[in-house]
């Protein structure tokens, strides 16, 4: 089971850019994001708003244009951009959000500051998303969070296998920053087997990366 809000019941506001808007009650996230769902799935509009208001913060999913965006209010105000690359992410982010609100989309994407980054070109992005990290510790962090959302270690032990079974066109933004950030960390990256696909990366077993890599398995 979800666990409940403390305190609770949390109440969030739906919108959506038809002019519905929807009010909900809820005692833990699951029922939020059931009620969500029915509420995103009932109609076609191209952009939703799930806002807390309690915590300052709101979630904005712009299917028309591609986009994701997390906004949180005072004392900090701060907007991020989260290009799409498909539909099937809409749900899980009102899901993380739903659960732990701004932060808890912290790891699902590359976040922007400015909404015109997102039409910079996907190696212009990646190289930008990691020129944010400049720390060994926060740079492991988000190549950890890379090899989680596709990768494997491979059967020999050796090697951790990033866009595992992705083609060369999949994943360019991502691919470009884990590059910049292999690099920075000074990993080995490897020649893949000749069976392997084309977009796959693979970086010799390292300590660090072993570590964080574990709390994601």
């Amino acid at each position: 089971m979800a666990r409940p809000y403390d305190p609770g019941p949390k109440q969030f506001v739906f919108a959506a850019d038809d002019g519905s808007d929807h009010e909900v009650s809820v005692a833990d996230p699951q029922e939020a994001y059931v009620a969500f769902s029915a509420f995103f799935r009932g109609r076609n509009s191209g952009t939703y708003t799930v806002g807390d208001e309690s915590a300052g913060q709101s979630l904005v999913l712009m299917p028309g244009q591609g986009v994701i965006a997390r906004v949180k209010g005072a004392p900090r105000p701060r907007s991020e951009y989260l290009l799409v690359d498909r539909a099937n992410r809409y749900l899980p982010s009102a899901m993380l959000f739903f659960e732990n609100g701004y932060a808890g989309l912290d790891r699902f994407g590359q976040w922007f500051s400015d909404l015109a980054d997102l039409a910079a070109s996907p190696e212009t992005r990646g190289a930008a998303r990691a020129a944010t990290f400049t720390t060994e510790r926060a740079a492991i962090e988000e190549v950890a969070r890379i090899w989680a959302a596709s990768g494997i270690v491979d059967p020999s032990g050796r090697y951790h296998v990033f866009f595992d079974s992705h083609d060369v066109d999949d994943d360019q933004a991502e691919r470009a920053e884990l590059l910049k950030l292999i690099e920075f960390l000074g990993m080995e990256r490897v020649d893949p087997p000749t069976e392997a696909a084309g977009g796959e990366v693979w970086v010799r077993t390292d300590a660090r990366l072993d570590a964080e890599c574990a709390r994601w398995s």
